[in-house]
């Protein structure tokens, strides 16, 4: 914990009591929370961004898809619309936010749908004439007015949640005593190469209730970049000038997977959305090279610069081991929610 951060330490108790006050009335039930004759399953953490839900989510959109109807919900971070959207044909990233309007692209026979009020947000969902058979809530660990049928919990390797303090003296939205609520806890963003050993020792610091269940995943990437108009592998753009772009929460990994010796960087905050100035200043550092950004980042990017120049790396999420017991585990969910309603 760094000076500054030290001196924040009696706003992180502050903070932790109010949010401990939070949890207890929604655990003793004197603030409601709504359930929903579907399954639902909560996605989220308890730090502060950068532990890969959105791939995640994905994960779980590719193992059920097929299977059932699925719907996506999100609070559309940064978008510029209101209230409820159901993503069509004419949304973008300003109406739906850059991760949903992702969901959008890649999964088109899905319903993604946005609402800051999850509650009024199923309900708009449920209200459709193509009603889904299970809704995925994307970072909706602390939305306590939805009580979820199942919790995935996530937090990167490098920031477990067990080392970190409250905010704003740490990452915690809230205390360490949160986790109780997942029924399934992942390590993210692991080394492709960690050890059994090692993942014993993480598993014996998180103190996992006996009816956890914990996974280690780490990032995988893709062995081409896409554009509009066509893919290139990783291994032939190795020794091409090229500028890489991120505008995501911890970028060092992406940077590292395509950076050479003469690549230039250029990092902007995470959902950042992109003025004009910040893309003549893109432009103007990039020249004729090509750019090589984020799938989150194209999304607010594609259109703005040349699609003949503009790249993305995309990414999903693997697991270390024990891949088939995590989709047991949600499938059975699935269909024994499914079944029962």
């Amino acid at each position: 914990m760094n000076f500054f951060r030290k001196l924040l330490f009696p706003l992180a108790v502050l903070y932790g009591f109010v949010t401990s006050v939070r949890n207890f009335l929604y655990d003793k039930g004197i603030l409601k929370s709504y359930s929903f004759d579907l399954p639902v399953i909560a996605v989220g953490n308890l730090s502060v961004g950068g532990t890969g839900k959105t791939p995640q989510i994905e994960y779980l959109i590719r193992l059920l898809s097929d299977r059932y109807k699925v719907a996506t919900l999100s609070r559309g971070y940064k978008r510029k619309s209101k209230g409820f959207v159901l993503a069509d044909a004419g949304a973008d990233a300003a109406v739906l936010g850059d991760e949903p309007f992702q969901f959008h692209q890649k999964f088109p026979n899905i319903q993604v749908a946005v609402d800051a009020n999850r509650v009024n947000g199923i309900t708009q969902l449920l209200s459709q004439n193509e009603k889904p058979d299970v809704i995925l809530l994307d970072d909706a660990f602390q939305h306590r007015k939805v009580k979820a049928g199942f919790y995935i919990m996530l937090t990167a390797y490098g920031d477990l949640y067990c080392d970190d303090l409250i905010l704003p003296a740490g990452n915690l939205r809230e205390s360490r005593t949160g986790v109780k609520r997942a029924d399934v806890i992942i390590v993210t963003k692991c080394p492709p190469q960690l050890t059994l050993i090692q993942q014993n020792e993480i598993r014996s610091r998180l103190q996992l209730k006996q009816h956890q269940q914990l996974f280690f995943t780490f990032i995988a990437y893709e062995e081409s970049v896409s554009s509009e108009e066509k893919s290139m592998p990783v291994k032939e753009i190795a020794t091409v000038d090229k500028i890489l772009l991120a505008g995501i929460a911890k970028p060092d990994s992406f940077f590292a997977y395509l950076q050479a010796a003469q690549d230039a960087t250029m990092t902007f905050p995470d959902h950042h959305d992109f003025t004009q100035l910040d893309i003549e200043k893109i432009k103007e550092k990039a020249k004729n090279k090509i750019i090589i950004t984020t799938e989150k980042d194209y999304v607010r990017l594609k259109g703005k610069l040349r699609k003949e120049q503009l790249f993305y790396l995309p990414i999903k999420t693997s697991f270390l081991s024990h891949q088939e017991d995590f989709d047991k585990s949600i499938l059975d969910y699935v269909g024994t929610s499914t079944g029962n309603r």
